[in-house]
Parts: structure tokens; C-alpha cells; sequence
């Protein structure tokens, strides 16, 4: 087929487009990782519900085994989530989307265990359409297709130490472009966790990039820091940045934030600032946010978010810092970017800020009106914020330029700490007991 000047043009500038965007999926209408098919809490899905019960509006529920913070994750007919059960295995479940029978379960670990909120079912699945990946707290990682058929599986322990964290390993596998990314953020001692000791005296702060087709390595970078105790450790996802200069993989926790070749793991510049008193227990839980040319990092304790700009290299600590935001900042809650729009959710205080991206001015700021702590990071699609609380009341807003709630929303079945999905015109909410999908 040859193509016109006016064609040739017109592909050009759709090209440019995509290119300017933070677009990196190709099948939009799916939630394949944690954080959405942009990786920004956001999806491109219309006509969603902005009121429910827990039985008007629902298409299906479906009983789930056991309670979890890990996110539902969808392609096309498939969802997918994992939980621990009665005798303490952990399992990888597909359920049919269209009606919420499940497909098939495997048992992908043993001995679950609960510390503080969190336990071994913390981190969420990803897929990218052909492979289901999914990692537990006790440092098992497999792979299975769609069929239930098991690929691989290690265990990261038994390469690299059990996993050190205070409340349980809770970061998310990363797909992109190919690669499955391991973020490792924990403490340098183990000896304080019983569920870490395993006759290494000694841990590394690692990222890890691996082969989703045979989970064997493709590199392993240790990431170094002067962060001590407690703050070594973070419950943070890595995040692919587009940039200038290509993609990065960016990493936050132990006191900074830093960008890495997708080639080798190189790490390509660093920023800090995040821990100024260098208190030794400042662990952070949000992850990195992309945001129209800005990189987003979100200091512990409701400390200031820090917006850095794309393209820089070495210590851009002061160099590339864009602004701060310190009112109402969010502790646990990863921020959202919608709409050309930044919106950071502080799950203490119950408040909701919307921010300009370019400037870090407030446009608007609201209280959500309930009494429960928000856990979970809040979800945007058509136009509307879905955001559930602990107690598992869900407050849908508007993602529009003036504070609005469109409803309050009653599930119950605490306690709640998964994060909305959207996909397929359907809305997919975990409760401690239930699957909800929400939608026609």
C-alpha cells in the first residue's frame, strides 16, 4: 500500500503523540499490573457506574479464600488474583470475567503469615497477555499461562537471602518491554525478623531483571544506600519512565529515588532529600508516579512530594527538582495522574488534592467524609476517582477542576487494602471475604 504525503504526515504526527504521552499499553482496555495499563492508576475505560450496592449494579461476586492487599488484575476474559488460604498456602486464582467462575487455582507457596496489615499475599500478579506472574512475601516467584499450566518458579531466597522487610515484602513484579523487573528494597540485617533469618547475616538492596519466559536472570543490580534500619526498606513497585532519552526503570525507597538502563541496571541518576533527619525508621510505600515530563516521589511519614524533572543524570537532588507539595501529603498511598491531572490522596486525613502537574499548584482539595483509613491508591477512569477505605466503603469523585463526590458507597468486609481495577467497562473491587465486579 503506498502511503501520501498527507498520510505519511498524518501517521507522523500520531506517532508524536504517542510519543509525548504516557501511554505504554497497547491493549488499554486491560489491567495488567497494579497500577493500570499506563502505570499511573488511570484507564481509558468509559461508561463505568458511579453508585452501587452490594447488590444492585453487581454482575458477580465471587468468595475469595482468604484476605489480602494484592490487586485484581485483568486481560480480556481472565482476572486474576492471588490469597492466602485456611492452611496458610498461597494460591494464584483465574476467575472467567464475564461470569467469576474460577477458571483454576495453584498453590504457588506455603506458610502465610500476618504482620501488622500485611501478609505473604501482598504484592499483586501481572500478565502481559500470555504469561500470569505472580510473587508471594516468602520470595516464591512463578509463571503460568492462561490454561493453569505452570512455566517456571523459583524462589528468590534460596539465590539472594530471604526477604527482609518489617511488615512483609509487598512490592509488585513489573513487566515492560519484554522484561520482568524484582524490586528488593530491605534492611542490610536480617536478624530482627524472624521470618528473614536464614544463616545470611547479611542482605543487599537489590533491582532484578529477568526472562518472564524462563524466569532466569537477565541481570541484577545492587543498589546502594546510606539509609539505616528500618528506612533500607520499601514497599514501593518499579515504574518505566519515558524520557528524552529513552526509557528508564525507576525505583524508589531507602531514602531516594533512582533511574536505571533497562540494558544493564546502570543506574543513571539519583535524588534525595527524602529522609533529611536521616530517621532510621522512614520506610516508604508509595510508589514513583509519571507525570507529564515529571517523575514523582513521595517522602515518608506525609512528608513532602517531591516532583523531579525527566533527563536528568547524576545527583539531581536540586538540579532537576520541579516543586514540592507539603499539604496533605500521603504516607502509603501511591498518587494518581489522570487527566493531564495530579491527584495525591492522604489515607489518614481522608483528603483528596488535585495538583497541577506542570506547577504543583492546588486546584482543589476535599475532604472524603468517612472515618476509615485509606490503604488502597485511588483509581481514575471516565471521568470519575474510585477510592475504598479500610472498612471497605468506596467514595467515587469527580475527576473534574472542583472538589465533587458522586457517591459514598457501603461494601463493608473489612479490612480492605487492594487498590480498585478497572477494565472491560467493569469495575473489580477486593474485599477481605468477596470479588466484586461492578458494571454490565
Amino acid at each position: 500500500m503506498r502511503m501520501t504525503p498527507k498520510s505519511k504526515a498524518f501517521c507522523a504526527a500520531l506517532a508524536l503523540a504517542f510519543a509525548g504521552s504516557n501511554n505504554f499499553s497497547l491493549s488499554a482496555a486491560n489491567w495488567p499490573q497494579w497500577r493500570g495499563p499506563d502505570f499511573d492508576g488511570s484507564s481509558p475505560e468509559k461508561h463505568l457506574p458511579s453508585s452501587w450496592s452490594t447488590t444492585d449494579g453487581v454482575l458477580w461476586k465471587a468468595p475469595l479464600p482468604g484476605p489480602a492487599g494484592s490487586t485484581p488484575i485483568v486481560w480480556k476474559n481472565h482476572v486474576f488474583v492471588t490469597s492466602p488460604d485456611a492452611e496458610k498456602n498461597l494460591a494464584l486464582i483465574a476467575l472467567d470475567r464475564k461470569t467469576g467462575k474460577v477458571l483454576w487455582q495453584k498453590t504457588v507457596a506455603e506458610g502465610d503469615r500476618t504482620v501488622g496489615r500485611n501478609n505473604m499475599a501482598s504484592p499483586s500478579p501481572v500478565t502481559d497477555g500470555k504469561l500470569v506472574i505472580t510473587m508471594f512475601g516468602t520470595s516464591d516467584i512463578a509463571a503460568f499461562d492462561f490454561e493453569g499450566k505452570e512455566i517456571w518458579k523459583r524462589n528468590l531466597g534460596r539465590d539472594f537471602g530471604k526477604l527482609a522487610v518489617m511488615w512483609i515484602y509487598g512490592s509488585s513484579p513489573m513487566l515492560h518491554d519484554g522484561k520482568l523487573y524484582v524490586q528488593v528494597l530491605q534492611r542490610d540485617n536480617p536478624a530482627d525478623y524472624a521470618h528473614a533469618v536464614d544463616g545470611n547475616p547479611k542482605r543487599e538492596s537489590y533491582l532484578l531483571c529477568m526472562d518472564p519466559k524462563t524466569g532466569k536472570d537477565i541481570w541484577r543490580h545492587v543498589r546502594p544506600t546510606d539509609a539505616i534500619k528500618e528506612s533500607n526498606e520499601a514497599y514501593s513497585t518499579p515504574m518505566p519512565v519515558k524520557t528524552a532519552k529513552g526509557t528508564e526503570i525507576v525505583v524508589l525507597g531507602g531514602d531516594y529515588m533512582t533511574g536505571h538502563s533497562p540494558k544493564d541496571g546502570a543506574e543513571l541518576w539519583r535524588a534525595g532529600g527524602l529522609n533529611p533527619k536521616h530517621d532510621p525508621w522512614w520506610r516508604i510505600v508509595p510508589s514513583p508516579l509519571s507525570a507529564d515530563g515529571l517523575i514523582l516521589a513521595s517522602a515518608p511519614k506525609r512528608d513532602p512530594v517531591f516532583a523531579f524533572k525527566t533527563g536528568g543524570k547524576g545527583d539531581i537532588t536540586t538540579s532537576e527538582l520541579a516543586w514540592t507539595f507539603k499539604e496533605n501529603p500521603t504516607d502509603w498511598c501511591t498518587p494518581l495522574y489522570y487527566q493531564s491531572k495530579i491527584f495525591v490522596l492522604d489515607g489518614d486525613k481522608k483528603v483528596m488534592t488535585c495538583l497541577d502537574p506542570k506547577t504543583g499548584e492546588k486546584k482543589w482539595q476535599g475532604q472524603l467524609g468517612v472515618r476509615e483509613t485509606f490503604w488502597s491508591s485511588p483509581t481514575a477512569a471516565d471521568g470519575k476517582i474510585y477510592c475504598i477505605g479500610e472498612g471497605g466503603t468506596v467514595v467515587v469523585l469527580s475527576a473534574g477542576d472542583e472538589f465533587k463526590i458522586l457517591d459514598t458507597i457501603k461494601m463493608g468486609e473489612a479490612p480492605v487494602k487492594s487498590t480498585i481495577a478497572v477494565a472491560e467497562g467493569q469495575i473489580f473491587i477486593r474485599t477481605a471475604q468477596t470479588l466484586y465486579c461492578i458494571g454490565k
